[in-house]
């Protein structure tokens, strides 16, 4: 597994306790980290993971890809501005400093500061799900690739690691649009580990090996200085049906001819009690943005 420096030193936390509420950032990118910079790095995905102190429960909170952010300066040359938050990976270069300065940027937006993060790629996510025999997924929505030209019908459904990416990609014709896209994203996180949990790798240890190294392959970790053997320890007894989704209260709204996300008032509220450890009581007073996996 690759390691590096992902979090900017203003939007780490000084020091992670395995003992007290945790907060990760997780970025899906389609490019690796180390990759030659070029046009068009983009996150894709933009994932802010919040467990309070007890462990029991893990927020996936989702952050709009066009969601309008002030993006602090960062390398490149770029001085800072106004842009979509997925465009923060592309100014600071992709890979390391790409999810550097979306960090930054993400520390301005919430005033959270985080415990670890991990740069995914997606496209290696199919062998993981491959290896784990696929995932069940349910489709709400009739909709057709807009990549592949996939026809996904309602019900519920097994899908191998390329069917099931396609599927949580698409935004395009779906009634909430990106809302629905990330929704989806969530729940394929929730059919994997219910995929991972179901399956006895203890007993295959030549498809363990493969599955831990197709894992290592497709993610790039920075667990600010604590042990990867700790974090897993601390959080093997982490189920499935304790993931909760969340959307941040937002809206679509056209500026200047160029679709963009933006914050509602509500989305102070989250931010405040994600940094106060208060996400049950907020959950349970904000239905309409929570996605029961």
């Amino acid at each position: 597994m690759t390691r590096e420096q992902l979090l900017d030193p203003g939007a780490r936390q000084k020091r992670t306790d395995l003992d007290g509420a945790l907060n990760y950032l997780l970025v899906g990118s389609d490019r690796r980290a180390g990759t030659t910079a070029g046009a068009d790095q983009r996150s894709d995905t933009i994932l802010v993971v919040h467990m309070p102190a007890d462990m029991g429960r893990a927020y996936l909170i989702s952050v709009p890809r066009d969601l309008l952010v002030a993006i602090p300066p960062g390398p490149n040359g770029w001085d800072g501005g106004t842009d979509k938050i997925n465009a923060a990976y592309e100014h600071g270069g992709g890979g390391e400093s790409g999810v550097q300065l979306l960090s930054a940027t993400l520390t301005r937006l919430t005033g959270l500061r985080f415990d670890g993060a991990a740069l995914i790629d997606f496209a290696g996510l199919r062998q993981v799900i491959d290896l784990l025999g696929g995932v069940r997924m349910c489709v709400d929505t009739e909709v057709r690739s807009i990549h592949t030209q996939t026809l996904f019908t309602p019900g519920c459904q097994q899908m191998g690691g390329a069917r099931s990416l396609d599927y949580v990609r698409q935004r395009y014709d779906l009634p909430g649009g990106d809302y629905d896209r990330q929704r989806h994203q969530q729940q394929l996180l929730r059919a994997m580990l219910d995929r991972a949990g179901a399956t006895n790798l203890r007993r295959d240890p030549v498809k363990l090996d493969r599955l831990i190294r197709a894992v290592g392959a497709s993610l790039t970790v920075d667990t600010n200085g604590v042990p990867l053997e700790d974090l897993a320890l601390t959080l093997r007894d982490l189920p499935p049906d304790a993931l909760t989704g969340v959307q941040l209260p937002s809206h679509p709204e056209v500026i200047d001819e160029v679709s963009y996300v933006v914050l509602d008032d509500g989305a102070n509220s989250l931010f405040d009690a994600v940094r106060g450890t208060r996400m049950p009581d907020w959950a349970q007073a904000n239905p309409r943005w929570v996605n029961r996996l």
